[in-house]
């Protein structure tokens, strides 16, 4: 697939369905990767979807038919000094293409623009792929992680990237 005819852009308050869809295929392809469960997010209220494309600075990719990509860049309470990742995830047949280092690279431009100088992320210990793509693209695991407050068996590796420094993204 190419991306050529894909567009990445802020969500607004008219993108809460298109987000709630894009949240909801992530959750169902990846359970164990999001803070969310699937069954949980299917019962937040339309408000809620509405705040979240507004408020929690999401980015989407879109074709032409379908929302195909998502990443939010917020910060983390625990680290504010840190611009912050959050809910990745690119349909799987976009895999490959580019598009999650563009999702990224636009979370990344967020950050910069905020004037953060260090990007972080959470990503489960099981998502080999995922961790693999995150170190292509600059990340480092810096030794710490956090158990996922939903279900205390699977652990969230933290990796960061100097911002001032990566030019990947």
């Amino acid at each position: 697939m190419s991306t050529e005819s894909i567009t990445i852009r802020s969500t607004t308050s008219d993108d809460a369905l298109r987000l709630r869809d894009i949240r909801l295929a992530a959750l169902r392809d990846e359970p164990d990767a999001f803070g969310s469960t699937y069954e949980e997010s299917l019962r937040y209220s339309m408000d809620r979807w509405h705040r979240m494309a507004t408020e929690w600075n999401y980015f989407i990719a879109e074709t032409v038919d379908d929302v195909v990509g998502m990443a939010s860049g917020n910060v983390y309470a625990p680290l504010t000094t840190t611009a912050w990742l959050f809910g990745m995830f690119v349909q799987p047949e976009y895999r490959g293409t580019g598009l999650a280092q563009e999702l990224v690279a636009r979370v990344a431009t967020w950050a910069r623009s905020e004037n953060y100088t260090t990007l972080g992320l959470h990503v489960t210990e099981t998502m080999s792929r995922a961790r693999s793509f995150y170190e292509k693209v600059g990340f480092r695991l810096n030794g710490e992680f956090e158990i996922m407050p939903r279900k205390p068996s699977l652990r969230l590796l933290v990796m960061t990237t100097d911002l001032e420094h990566n030019e990947q993204i």
